[in-house]
């Protein structure tokens, strides 16, 4: 007998960590090397101890169901942080709902958004990207369109490369910024033209703002809610900002998050979210609200980060084309060697090699991005997460630079 399942199941591709496992499963790591893992983006920093003694002094709170809304203290104390990060104000009772972490909420948001009895949806997206987003389209049963990116602006998505018909179907875009793997960061004018799409067509945009809080540079990376106030957008129209805990305070484990934006999809999603049964709970709240009324932790780990990158790029630099990015806590790196079928420095063979001589994990990039217009852009580039204590990290970057410079 068959088993009933839904179809969009089957329109689901491997995840990115899944596919690795695949490649490497007959790779024999180099045993005299200790392995050094900088494929998967998990802080490995220390979480802060207030959130630690937040979390054990809510345990009475484990007697009670949550709301789904949250408790109106974690609320606020999102809206307080929103107000001190960005300079913006939102409604704490209807512009803010916490979220599970910001993966939970970006896949469920797409369930809200689209109507799966309207054929042709559209869900835009960049290229490379997070692969949840194709994930939420599909099983929205709507069809995925790759933005163009250009390499030589750091792999910026070319929105204007998107044709009229594609905006035309789309219901959904997601965005990235700072971005996963390339690290960018949108300025002013690329919003105020992806608002002016979502105006003429009347799609939803979606920003993914996890990495905002590690950044490299003296000024903090531009939110989707501060360029729509800055564009003269206060009601937020269509617009939905998520971030969470999860590398800003270290605490990839408690899953907590918030949205915030268009009080008509903070409604929707709220509706959603309650026969989902995706309710925060109490001990999570407790700790999140300790967690966002601080700031001193957060300074520390920006530090951390920014010292560590301050040393490993320039030492990979010397054999792979990368620079220091804007934000994110990731190196994309274009890679030498011996070229695929596209031209391109094969990075699947390149990780490969990498591992089993010197015991090194990193990511392909051709996996964390589809073929588009006969083109895959993370074809001959690797990414790095530099989560890893900076002893490793920089363990792993002379041992890259090793390996690197063998294949020559």
């Amino acid at each position: 007998m068959t088993l009933p399942l839904n179809p969009l199941l089957a329109r689901l591709h491997p995840y990115p960590f899944e596919r690795w496992r695949e490649l490497t499963a007959g790779i024999t790591p180099n045993p005299a090397l200790r392995p050094i893992a900088l494929g998967i983006g998990e802080p490995k920093h220390a979480t802060p101890v207030l959130i630690e003694e937040a979390l054990m002094q809510a345990l009475p709170t484990l007697s009670a169901y949550p709301a789904t809304l949250g408790e109106p203290a974690l609320r606020e104390a999102i809206a307080g942080w929103v107000q001190r990060r960005y300079g913006v104000s939102v409604n704490p009772a209807g512009e803010v709902l916490p979220v599970n972490g910001s993966r939970e909420a970006l896949f469920a948001l797409a369930q809200t958004v689209l109507d799966p009895t309207t054929p042709g949806a559209v869900v835009v997206c960049p290229n490379p990207f997070y692969q949840i987003y194709e994930g939420a389209a599909l099983l929205g049963g709507a069809d995925v369109f790759f933005a163009p990116s250009d390499p030589a602006r750091n792999f910026a998505t070319a929105w204007d490369a998107v044709p009229p018909e594609v905006w035309a179907r789309t219901k959904l875009l997601y965005t990235c910024s700072p971005g996963n793997p390339t690290g960018a960061v949108m300025p002013l004018a690329e919003w105020q033209q992806l608002f002016e799409l979502s105006d003429r067509h009347g799609f939803v945009i979606a920003s993914d703002e996890c990495y905002s809080e590690i950044y490299f540079r003296d000024e903090a990376p531009l939110g989707a809610l501060q360029a729509a106030v800055a564009l003269g957008r206060p009601d937020f129209r269509n617009l939905i900002a998520l971030t969470s805990l999860s590398k800003r305070s270290n605490v990839p484990g408690l899953r907590s998050g918030f949205v915030a934006g268009d009080t008509r999809l903070i409604k929707a999603f709220l509706l959603y979210r309650t026969y989902h049964g995706s309710a925060m709970g109490g001990m999570v709240q407790r700790a999140s609200i300790a967690a966002w009324n601080d700031e001193a932790h957060v300074v520390a780990n920006r530090e951390l980060y920014r010292a560590k990158f301050a040393q490993v790029t320039p030492l990979l630099a010397r054999v792979l084309d990368v620079a220091l990015p804007d934000a994110a806590f990731y190196l994309w790196a274009g890679i030498p060697g011996p070229l695929g079928s596209d031209g391109l420095p094969d990075d699947i063979a390149y990780a490969q090699g990498l591992l089993a001589q010197y015991n090194v994990q990193v990511l392909p990039g051709s996996l964390l991005a589809r073929n588009a217009g006969g083109l895959n852009p993370g074809a001959g580039r690797i990414r790095m997460a530099l989560v890893a204590p900076v002893a490793d990290c920089l363990e792993a970057a002379h041992r890259i630079v090793s390996y690197t410079e063998s294949l020559r």
